[in-house]
């Protein structure tokens, strides 16, 4: 078979990738119009001479041959780092339902599998849910243990944690309940007393040393066997849920790594959650678990009905799952409380109105703490990528975590795990208390039929304990600067919570204390007497964490609902409201950027963010592609090119597909069709169909013209064309080219001028022209 001519790109080649977004880098040519010859029709119709049957057709030329009769592996499928044909994808699946639909009314044995099709969807549900309840289980448990074997280890069995080695005991006191016979601290096996400076800094020296083995042992995993395993994810999958490819991101072993890693970070005392990497772990599971159901595997836009529509029955798919993973969740009992919730509440007295006031004001600051965290953390992330910091992964997660270290076991409320401190910040003190922070001077206490304490004088071990909360405060917001974005599993709402409930807690001590002082004064007066509970500590606390998460994450409605779901705290709804509120005010003013969105930003994702306006009066025409100065658009003709002159126009260009014209005077629009889809067809034609040679035929069109005779056999790809591209006019106006591309998720919109073909826009051109309108610089998106 005659092969000379053909392009060395094949379906193996393609791994490589071509940029989705450099689509067709075409530059504006300038069209002439003026032609007054007869524009040729869509579709020649030659009559019955256009298809033969077996065997030869008419003067001996050799019959064709529709490679779209079969499916052809490969076709329709996506390169990585490209975005999905959300239309395309959705068109395949209405298909799909139809076919099945015609067949269950055929055969019981069809009926049966379209009952089966409808469940799946809740089957997999049901899986997604069994599988992230048990991982975030064993994960939370795992992390829980690990931390406590930085300070010592259990003689009854090495697996239990402090709090299980001590459960049991008969031989713990009331003010040293945590300490029991059973457990040892590393400088008790090792020098044999805990008292004394030496095993002060015995036990130092052990948690610096098991703490930067946990990190060289996460960031190590994560380099050698999932770099996608780093970092919280959620950037990521808001841009793959948009329809951008990542191939391996949601992979079965970015899933293990991740698990695995995300338990040695948050033991290691890094400055980092664990609830950001958890989304990740859930999509991977939800990705792996796709791939057991066909119309899930062979469908990317099923995979992502959460993105950019979200239907009834996916609303209920979700509930369901949630409705499984919880009650997995509740059967592992992580916590050791049977409750599903982190950090559970119960406030002893309700909040006045006037308390509104501090709320607002830990708002407030919240909001400015959260523009300062992304700026610092974007220059900071910046810096890593762009000098040698960069190179240098396994030795600046080993630094950070040998200063976290050395900075925070001297101080208790550092030392402890985030979340523990975060619990302690919330608790409202009682009778049985034995915490530092709950250390007031006794007063005279009067019986109540409830079970609240009346605000009383801080004693000096309060103050002890204030001084050390804020110097963690500021010692937390530095760390999370630098942490947040290293090479290891780290998210972000554990210690922007623990920051705001650290300020939080400082406020509402110091709200309870001019209480109790000065309840004559003008705001307590009317609502807070003398041997009254008016001002309870740990709901300021509560209030002040999510105001910080929400300056981080710009969250609203569904961080009060996260904060309800971590506290159980439902009566507290409005403070609640009114900080986060505040919170996004504040911080909008000073940066319309969330911190993933910058994420997004500055790793040049292709995502087109819905809450971002478009305000300005430019046209289709303003930003379409090609430009003046720019070569002519590349096209391809439905009947008049060769299989040489496809696969050269493939070899000699990177575009990720081809607009499909009548011809080149006319530039009449017939479809588009992909490079992907073009090379593999062409290279299956040469492997199945006989005598394809550089001089074959294309064509595009639904019947065949005659072929001279003895030519060779012409290929016939109308079946991977797509007949219906999204289409605009040049004088469309930009703000509406942004709406279509977000809520149909397009991946290129072809303009029109009188039904003529004149340009070109694709997502990128659209970050592009954004970028420029907000005086940023438009290479700036280009994904890294």
């Amino acid at each position: 078979m005659d092969n000379a001519g053909y392009c060395s790109e094949s379906f193996n080649s393609l791994q490589s990738g071509t940029s989705d977004e450099d689509m067709v880098e075409i530059a504006g040519a300038t069209l002439d119009f003026s032609s007054t010859d007869d524009v040729p029709p869509l579709d020649r119709d030659y009559g019955s001479g256009g298809s033969y049957g077996a065997g030869d057709g008419p003067n001996g030329v050799p019959k064709l041959m529709d490679l779209l009769d079969e499916p052809v592996p490969g076709v329709g499928t996506y390169e990585d780092f490209n975005t999905i044909d959300w239309v395309r994808e959705k068109s395949k699946d209405r298909d799909r339902h139809r076919e099945i639909a015609t067949k269950s009314k055929e055969s019981t044995w069809a009926l049966m599998k379209s009952i089966s099709d409808a469940f799946s969807g809740w089957l997999l549900m049901l899986l997604v849910g069994l599988m992230s309840g048990a991982l975030a289980g064993g994960i939370d448990i795992s992390a829980h243990w690990m931390t406590d074997l930085k300070e010592g280890v259990c003689l009854n069995g090495f697996w239990f944690n402090h709090e299980h080695c001590c459960w049991n005991s008969n031989e713990t006191t009331f003010q040293e309940r945590d300490k029991c016979p059973q457990w040892k601290s590393w400088a008790e096996l090792i020098v044999g007393t805990n008292n004394g400076p030496f095993a002060y800094i015995m036990n130092y020296l052990m948690y610096v040393c098991w703490a930067l083995l946990f990190s060289f042992l996460a960031v190590s995993l994560v380099r050698a066997f999932a770099p996608y395993a780093c970092g919280s994810g959620i950037p990521e999958i808001k841009t793959i849920l948009s329809g951008f490819i990542i191939r391996g991101y949601l992979g079965k072993w970015t899933l293990m790594i991740k698990t695995i890693t995300l338990v040695l970070a948050v033991s290691s005392g890094l400055s980092l959650g664990k609830e950001g990497p958890l989304v990740h772990v859930a999509c991977c599971c939800g990705n792996i678990l796709c791939h057991l159901f066909t119309k899930y595997r062979r469908n990317e836009a099923k995979r992502r009905e959460v993105s950019y529509y979200f239907p009834l029955k996916t609303l209920w798919r979700s509930f369901f799952a949630a409705l499984v993973a919880a009650f997995t969740l509740r059967s592992i009992n992580p916590f050791g409380n049977s409750r599903l919730v982190l950090f559970y509440v119960e406030f002893h007295s309700p909040w006045h109105l006037l308390e509104l006031i501090p709320f607002v004001l830990l708002g407030i600051f919240g909001g400015i703490w959260g523009a300062f965290f992304i700026r610092a953390n974007i220059a900071w992330c910046r810096r890593r990528k762009t000098t040698r910091l960069g190179h240098y992964p396994v030795l600046e997660v080993l630094v950070v975590t040998a200063v976290t270290a050395l900075l925070a076991f001297p101080n208790s409320y550092t030392r402890m795990s985030t979340s523990e401190l975060i619990s302690e910040l919330f608790n409202d003190c009682g009778l049985l208390d034995s915490s530092q922070l709950c250390n007031y001077t006794n007063v005279s206490i009067t019986k109540s039929t409830s079970d609240a304490l009346p605000d009383r004088p801080a004693g000096h071990e309060v103050y002890t304990a204030l001084w050390q909360l804020s110097l963690a405060l500021v010692f937390k917001m530095l760390i999370t600067v630098v942490t947040f974005g290293m090479k290891v599993p780290s998210g972000l709402f554990i210690p922007s919570m623990a920051v705001g409930a650290i300020a939080g807690r400082l406020l509402g001590v110091g709200m309870e204390q001019l209480a109790y002082y000065h309840h004559d004064w003008v705001i307590f007066r009317g609502w807070c007497s003398p041997g009254a509970d008016c001002i309870t500590p740990g709901l300021y606390a509560m209030v002040g964490a999510t105001a910080c998460l929400g300056g981080v994450t710009r969250m609203t409605v569904s961080l009060v609902v996260i904060m309800f779901e971590l506290t159980g705290g439902l009566e507290y709804i409005v403070p609640l409201m009114a900080a986060t509120m505040t919170s996004k005010w504040v911080a909008d003013a000073l940066g319309r950027e969330g911190i993933y969105e910058a994420h997004i930003r500055l790793n040049g994702y292709p995502f087109l963010e819905s809450k971002e306006e478009f305000s300005h009066k430019t046209l289709a025409m303003d930003v379409m592609r090609p430009r003046r100065s720019d070569p002519p658009l590349s096209v391809i003709t439905q009947d008049g090119m060769s299989v040489e002159e496809v696969e050269s126009l493939i070899a000699e260009t990177s575009y990720s597909g081809f607009p499909v014209v009548v011809s080149h005077e006319s530039q009449r629009l017939v479809g588009f069709v992909q490079r992907r889809d073009l090379v593999i067809s062409i290279e299956n034609a040469r492997q199945r169909q006989e005598g394809v040679v550089s001089a074959s035929r294309i064509f595009f069109t639904e019947y065949t013209p005659p072929q001279p005779p003895n030519s060779p056999p012409p290929l016939k790809l109308r079946g991977i064309m797509d007949l219906s591209p999204f289409t605009v006019t040049d004088h469309t106006a930009m703000d509406i080219v942004v709406d279509i591309f977000r809520k149909l998720g397009l991946r290129q919109c072809l303009v029109t001028h009188n039904g003529r073909l004149l340009g070109i826009i694709t997502k990128k051109d659209i970050l592009k022209h954004m970028a420029q309108m907000a005086n940023r610089d438009p290479d700036s998106i280009l994904f890294n």
